[in-house]
């Protein structure tokens, strides 16, 4: 795609926690890719260019990650998994995933609610039970997230699996009864089996 990101690595040749710090003090991060094999290689990537992919692709874009060192190649991936420092918002380590474009990939997608419930202006409470949830879709149909309106919720109405409007290609991984929020008077017991899903 000519509009894909693309983020440069080269192959590490160190590994182990010494020869790791020494590359992010050299604003350099250690990073691993895998790919749909499961097979992986060490890489290292420039932090300030990761940081730069990273805000614009989160972990549900698709970008190019271009390897040098030994054969030279190019890899449609996703930031799979991060570590980050415990104090700081900065990044320690990397994973990246090979993606297939044939293949379903199971990803974790951001919920972002709109709208004011109107349960609310009569004293209910929106309780919101997953701000993320897990889906199911082939790499070039993921969403970077699920927009939700909450704003027709009256008091003791809420929102399942089955009541989210998917874009075409995605589903998620839950059952269809999976809470994802609702509208409750303060100190009523809440219903639904909010932690049910697939396996």
């Amino acid at each position: 795609m000519a509009d894909r990101l693309t983020l440069k690595a080269q192959l590490r040749e160190k590994t182990g926690k010494n020869a790791n710090r020494r590359l992010r003090a050299q604003g350099v991060i250690p990073a691993v890719f895998y790919d749909p094999t499961g097979k992986s290689l060490p890489l290292q990537v420039n932090e300030a260019e990761l940081n730069k992919v990273y805000a614009r692709a989160g972990r549900t874009k698709i970008f190019d990650l271009e390897i040098s060192g030994g054969d030279k190649k190019t890899c449609p991936c996703l930031i799979w998994d991060a570590e980050y420092y415990p104090t700081k918002n900065r990044f320690q380590h990397v994973d990246f995933y090979g993606v297939d474009d044939d293949r379903e990939l199971k990803v974790r997608v951001p919920l972002e609610f709109t709208g004011t419930a109107k349960g609310t202006k009569l004293g209910g409470k929106l309780e919101v039970y997953r701000e993320q949830i897990f889906i199911l879709s082939k790499p070039a149909s993921l969403p970077q997230k699920i927009v939700i309106d909450v704003s027709g919720l009256d008091v003791g109405q809420g929102l399942r699996v089955a009541d989210l409007a998917m874009p075409d290609g995605v589903r998620a991984y839950y059952d269809a009864n999976f809470a994802i929020l609702a509208v409750n008077m303060p100190g009523a017991e809440k219903g639904g089996d909010e932690d049910a899903q697939t396996t």
